[in-house]
């Protein structure tokens, strides 16, 4: 019978997520980049993302996120944009729900873009009426 001579299994290339309850310096957005909102994963280390400029934009996660860093539609992320494709950009950050609210509270962030729900409370139904019901 073989000796097992690694240091473990798939577990431990995953890494243990040590510092998520530590706090982190606030990152602003410098030059060439910009922040944006998760509309939708595509797989792949791709999203579709909402910037602030209202281009909606397909982003590739980076490689040192990957597997790592978990992005999600709805988030708040900081992307990097691409001098010589302006529909593609790169994530280079994602933001905590609690750094988000800082940036909006700080006016780097329009208010509706961090998490804020609609006028309607929230709700994605459409109210019909008796004879709306009827016809279907």
């Amino acid at each position: 019978m073989p000796k097992n001579k690694g240091k473990g299994g798939k577990n431990r290339k995953r890494g243990k997520n040590e510092a998520d309850n530590e706090k982190r310096e606030l990152v602003f957005k410098q030059d060439c980049q910009e922040y944006a909102h998760v509309i939708r994963m595509l797989g792949n280390g791709r999203c579709e993302a909402m910037c602030i400029d209202n281009k909606t934009r397909l982003c590739h996660i980076r490689g040192k996120m990957h597997k790592k860093v978990w992005v999600n539609a709805g988030d708040v992320i900081l992307v990097s944009l691409r001098d010589y494709q302006d529909d593609k950009a790169d994530v280079i950050l994602k933001y905590m729900p609690d750094e988000a609210r800082l940036l909006k509270a700080y006016g780097e962030l329009p208010n509706n873009i961090a998490g804020e729900e609609d006028d309607n409370g929230g709700n994605d139904y459409i109210l019909f009426e008796d004879e709306d019901i009827d016809n279907i």
